[in-house]
């Protein structure tokens, strides 16, 4: 079976790679492909802005594709050149007998909160990144004549055993302002849920889709944690409480968790404030913090295919893993919040 995967360097094809790897029963060849190759054992491809390399032309019995760019400050087209150009290049490669696994978000279903809406231009999207995804689940659908697996995670954090990733992003972002003291409040529903997943899980929902049987139609696998979701309240104080026991260990005094405030009244009184008074660098990380916002606090869980069970452990395991790697920050003295001399 010759199998391509891109964005292979990337937190989930990193996680995909391996687990194929693992498996006894294996995907046969294996091509990897990534924008920057790390070694002569991945293909380098940007994949949308240049043709593919002659090494994967020919039959792809399986193409998964996770690149992607989840930044969520993408404008409609910058989010189009670089999720959905990059797919329709992709689906070149692939034929009618080519079965298509493509990793998409599960947030392109759900509920949104009229406030987490970003006008026309994201035609009821809360961003570019998430229109984007949900463009490419439009086009694989219409473009891809052969048998198709639609993947949908949450928000992903670190393997379930020892929180190992292949690189922080995403919810790290929260836990380096809780530390940092950037989040002097957390902007949310305390009882909202917050749907995430460990990168072992995503990447096991993958790889069975590669390892198994075509499917006679199109199927979507759906990865959360469903009625058993963290709400807001516990990521954050699981957090909180992981990283002090770090800094206890190292003799540092703790951080204090931040308070919750409404969205609607953090968007109607504080944010102006901040907008007026906070220094340029607070101003960008409340701009970044304000994005997790919908995701974190959401009113209703999604519907797993494939439930994440015990998301209270996995969160612990990610926060103690991002603070063995990242010690300098995790003990680091708060800087609080100031306000500028007008």
């Amino acid at each position: 079976m010759r199998t391509l995967v891109t964005g292979a360097t990337g937190v989930v094809g990193t996680e995909v790679v391996d687990r194929l790897r693992a498996d006894p029963s294996g995907p046969g060849s294996l091509t990897r492909v990534a924008r920057r190759a790390p070694d002569a054992e991945v293909t380098t491809w940007n994949i949308g802005n240049e043709p593919p390399p002659p090494e994967l032309s020919g039959h792809w019995d399986v193409i998964v594709h996770t690149a992607a760019s989840t930044r969520w400050t993408m404008s409609r087209a910058e989010a189009r050149a670089a999720n959905v150009d990059p797919l329709r290049a992709v689906l070149s490669l692939a034929d009618r007998d080519t079965h298509v696994v493509h990793v998409s978000t599960a947030y392109v279903g759900g509920v949104r909160a009229p406030e987490d809406l970003r006008g026309a231009e994201f035609e009821g999207y809360r961003n570019g990144y998430e229109w984007s995804k949900a463009a490419c689940e439009s086009v694989v659908r219409e473009e891809h004549g052969g048998p198709l697996t639609i993947v949908r995670p949450p928000l992903i954090v670190g393997r379930r055993d020892d929180g190992r990733i292949a690189r922080f992003s995403g919810p790290y972002t929260i836990i380096h302002a809780l530390v940092s003291g950037l989040a002097a409040v957390v902007v949310g529903d305390p009882d909202g849920y917050a749907e995430i997943s460990p990168v072992d899980e995503v990447a096991e929902a993958v790889a069975s889709a590669v390892l198994a049987a075509p499917p006679a139609a199109p199927r979507v696998e759906v990865i959360a944690g469903g009625g058993g979701s963290l709400r807001l309240s516990a990521m954050i104080g699981i957090a909180c409480r992981t990283l002090n026991e770090f800094r206890a260990h190292h003799g540092v005094a703790p951080i204090e968790q931040p308070p919750f405030v409404p969205p609607a009244t953090w968007n109607r009184f504080f944010l102006p404030l901040a907008n007026q008074y906070l220094s340029p660098f607070q101003h960008h990380a409340v701009q970044l913090l304000a994005m997790f916002q919908s995701y974190t606090s959401m009113s209703s869980p999604f519907e797993p295919t494939r439930t994440v069970h015990d998301p209270e452990a996995v969160m612990e395991t990610a926060v103690r893993h991002w603070a063995a790697r990242k010690p300098r920050l995790a003990l680091a003295q708060p800087n609080p919040w100031t306000l500028l001399a007008t």
